[in-house]
């Protein structure tokens, strides 16, 4: 194959991804050049028209090939940007999206709303951690916080600790069916759980449907299994007055407030998206022991 310059190598990028119905296609080719060739757009523009080194142009052709068939960009360079932060991913976990931010910065303020001016450790509970983004979010903006991230995927909770080692903040990560080997009590329990009903799955883009692990995305029958589950064994490991937070479908705001209140919570609020979509459902254990 003769060399190409880079110039060349993104309109291939562009007109590949074009012809793959590609959304973004135009910023994808263009994500994948800087990713393969680590490059800024000013350098690109001043050497546009130089050959690029054939093997790296080589494996940006594949990453293209492979981008086109749907493969989600971000399993494709590995890395998924979420508050702020880098995170490792791959295709045993789900990729950070925007959307759970709303959790976080919710999570975030109501602690910082009850315990602010209280000098005590807040103890965190992430289920269904995932990358851990969730949990190490929260830990890297809480000043006094410790967590534990569950996960049922060995191969997530691999993910999450390569997580926790680069971005240096500590979390335990526990291998454990939802509470089946969780100890203690916890000041918060968080969950984004997999929330989409079984039969809407093969509806799913293909970049979620072909890619993203089925384990983190069906919440079985009516979507709804994971919220019942924790919900019911949460209070075992809440303390008194603490917080039960879970990212939600945008259809699922009213079903899984109602599992809080039927559970005894207090202060539930269904938080929405910028899209007005609900988003999030947080509630408070009651301050009594049971």
């Amino acid at each position: 194959m003769a060399v190409r310059s880079y110039k060349e190598l993104l309109e291939y990028g562009k007109d590949q991804l074009k012809q793959g119905e590609i959304q973004d296609y135009q910023l994808d080719a263009w994500l994948l050049l800087e990713h393969v060739f680590q490059i800024s757009r000013t350098w690109y523009f001043v050497h546009e028209t130089e050959p690029a080194e054939e093997k790296k142009a080589e494996e940006y052709e594949k990453l293209i090939q492979r981008r086109k068939s749907h493969m989600p960009l971000q399993q494709l360079t590995e890395e998924g940007y979420f508050y702020g932060m880098k995170f490792y991913v791959n295709e045993h976990v789900l990729i950070p999206r925007q959307d759970t931010e709303i959790l976080v910065e919710e999570v975030l303020k109501l602690c910082k709303h009850l315990w602010g001016q209280e000098e005590r450790k807040i103890e965190i509970l992430d289920l269904c951690t995932g990358s851990g983004c969730i949990l190490l979010s929260l830990l890297a903006n809480l000043k006094e916080a410790a967590g534990t991230g569950a996960d049922l995927s060995p191969k997530a909770l691999e993910v999450a600790g390569r997580n926790s080692r680069e971005l240096k903040i500590p979390a335990q990560w526990l291998h454990s069916n939802l509470f089946e080997k969780v100890e203690g009590r916890y000041d918060v329990i968080v969950s984004n759980p997999p929330y989409i009903k079984t039969s809407v799955i093969e509806d799913l883009m293909e970049e979620v449907r072909l890619y993203e692990p089925r384990i983190a995305l069906d919440g079985f029958e009516d979507g709804l299994y994971f919220y019942r589950e924790i919900t019911k064994e949460a209070e075992k490991y809440l303390k008194p007055g603490g917080i039960l937070a879970f990212e939600i479908g945008y259809d699922q705001g009213e079903a899984v407030s109602g599992l809080m209140k039927k559970q005894g919570y207090e202060h539930i609020q269904v938080v929405q998206d910028l899209a007005g979509l609900d988003r999030c459902v947080i509630g408070i254990r009651n301050q009594e022991e049971t």
